[in-house]
Formats: C-alpha cells, sequence, structure tokens
C-alpha cells in the first residue's frame, strides 16, 4: 500500500505536459471539386492531430459548420481553455481573397477578414502560436496576422496570387511521410512541414509544364516581411514547433514515466536551435562549447528515452 502510495504521488508530482489546441477549418468551396477537396484535407488533419493523444485538443470546421459565427466561437473556446504554456495551431484551408487592401477567407455566409481572425487568436493565452493559411491569396494576410511569439505560413508570397493552391494538399502529406523528419528526431516540425510541402508544391508545377502561381513564404518574428527561407533571425520559431511527434516519440509523450525526458529533449532541441540562429552574433569559443554541451546532453537524454 504504501508503494502505492508513493508511486501515485511521484506521478502527481510529474509536470502536465503542455496542451496543444489545434483549430482546422475548411472554407467555402463553391464547386463540388473544391468543397471535396478542402474537406478531406481538413478531415486528413483532424484525423493526424487527434492521433496525437489526449494532450491534443482538436476542432474541425467542414461543410455548413464552416462560418464565421462558428469559428469565432471555436476560437473564442480556445481562448477561454489554453493557458499561456500550451501551443495554438490554426490551419485555414479554401479561397481567400484580397482586394489590395484586405484579405478574407472565404467561408459560408459573410468572410472574415485576416485582422479579424487575427484579433480572436490574439485573445489565446497560449504563448506559441501558428497560422497556417493555405489559401489563394494568403500572403495578403501575413502582416495582419503577424505577432510576436506567432508563426505565420501563407501559400501565397502575396495577396496578388489569386489562383486556387495545392499547398494545402503537401501541407497534410507532410504530416504522413516519414521522410519529413529531415532532422531524424521523431517529430515534424512546423519548418519541416513548410520545405516538404513547399518542394511537393514547385514539383507539383514542374511536372504539369505550368507556371507557379503560387510561392509558399513564413514568417516567425512577428515583424517585417515574410520570406520563403530561414534566415535573418527567421525560421526560430517554425524550426522548435512541433506539430507530430512519430514512432518512439509518441509513446513517451504519453508515458508518464518518460514525460519527463521528453520534455527536456524539446527543451534541449529549441536551445541547439536558438543557438545556431545565434551562431553569428557569439564568440567563437562560447558557441562552441555550449553547443558540445547541449549535443551531449542530448544524447544522455536520448539514450534513457531508448530503454
Amino acid at each position: 500500500m504504501r508503494a502505492l502510495i508513493a508511486l501515485a504521488l511521484c506521478a502527481l508530482a510529474l509536470p502536465v505536459r503542455a496542451a496543444t489546441w489545434f483549430v482546422v477549418v475548411a472554407g467555402l468551396g463553391g464547386e463540388p471539386d473544391y468543397e471535396q477537396r478542402f474537406t478531406a484535407a481538413a478531415n486528413d488533419l483532424d484525423r493526424i492531430f487527434k492521433s496525437e493523444g489526449p494532450s491534443a485538443h482538436v476542432a474541425t470546421l467542414t461543410g455548413a459548420q464552416a462560418t464565421a459565427a462558428q469559428l469565432r466561437e471555436t476560437l473564442e473556446n480556445v481562448a477561454r481553455d489554453a493557458k499561456p504554456d500550451d501551443d495554438f495551431v490554426l490551419v485555414l484551408i479554401g479561397h481567400g481573397s484580397f482586394d489590395g487592401v484586405e484579405y478574407k477567407f472565404n467561408l459560408v455566409g459573410p468572410d472574415l477578414t485576416a485582422a479579424a481572425i487575427g484579433s480572436l487568436c490574439d485573445r489565446i493565452a497560449a504563448r506559441r502560436q501558428l497560422i497556417v493559411d493555405t489559401t489563394s491569396a494568403s500572403g495578403g494576410a501575413v502582416q495582419a496576422f503577424e505577432r510576436p511569439g506567432r508563426a505565420v505560413v501563407a501559400a501565397t508570397k502575396s495577396g496578388t496570387e489569386k489562383n486556387a493552391t495545392v499547398f494545402a494538399r503537401y501541407w497534410v502529406e507532410a504530416l504522413q511521410d516519414p521522410s519529413a523528419d529531415i532532422d531524424k528526431s521523431d517529430s515534424i516540425s512546423a519548418l519541416e512541414a513548410f520545405n516538404y510541402a513547399t518542394r511537393k508544391t514547385a514539383a507539383f508545377y514542374d511536372s504539369q509544364k505550368r507556371l507557379a502561381t503560387e510561392h509558399a513564404v513564413f514568417n516567425d518574428t512577428g515583424v517585417g516581411q515574410p520570406v520563403r527561407q530561414v534566415g535573418d533571425g527567421q525560421g526560430a520559431l517554425l524550426s522548435s514547433f512541433t506539430l507530430l511527434r512519430l514512432g518512439t516519440s509518441r509513446q513517451a509523450a504519453n508515458d508518464p514515466a518518460k514525460r519527463v525526458l521528453l520534455e527536456r529533449k524539446d527543451d534541449l532541441e529549441q536551445k541547439i536551435d536558438t543557438l545556431k540562429y545565434q551562431k553569428a552574433a557569439m564568440d567563437p569559443g562560447d558557441y562552441k562549447k555550449q553547443l558540445t554541451d547541449a549535443l551531449v546532453e542530448l544524447a544522455k537524454v536520448q539514450e534513457e528515452l531508448d530503454k
């Protein structure tokens, strides 16, 4: 009995793993082909994110549910329940429009502007946020979505790229293809998903012998213009933002005995990524020491996780 009580107390002492709140919206298709494509992508993401286990809270809006009122209510619910240490992810799938001044996400009934969606997300306490806008003209939404602590991905480089996009297809594929895990960390980061989807999108247009009408961009510093690749401070948040765990990493995330180790692994990987981005401004000797120390500790943590 004493042993059982001690074990229970140890379990209670473990920190609760931060939750991730996922909101996926398939907007108005306008045509049966687009409706089917958008709904299928949203349903795939719903299944993928739910497979993460009890720490993943997933809300998906498709068909008649994809209205401005339902999206507002869903984001308000997340704002009510999400904690500062949680992560928040919003994925917009469908069509968008841009009139040169304002971007709108096409929904059943009235559309919502990027400014309105951004304002709703601002009320969510989660310090780390990710908005993935896979729609046409989504580049016109980036600056309205920008905020420190929030990474923004858009399928197009500007609001003037108005053709229907294929980026969403490959974003979903990235979360189902283990090869997207380039650093072999047993997880797929937002940056890995972005790079995978960008590469596959370009290959699609090449295979079709068509001029590319979409060029994905991101911004994760909260200020300035979006970019197409890592550099000048851009990419640190995306690279540390885990979207999906794989294999033993997923098992550890749902194992109380290994949860603390996994959280330490995440912290060390984030530290290593940050060091790499700060390398140019650091003393070479200090950079090498900090990086070596972090890599050694990461190897020890991984060894414990693999037992």
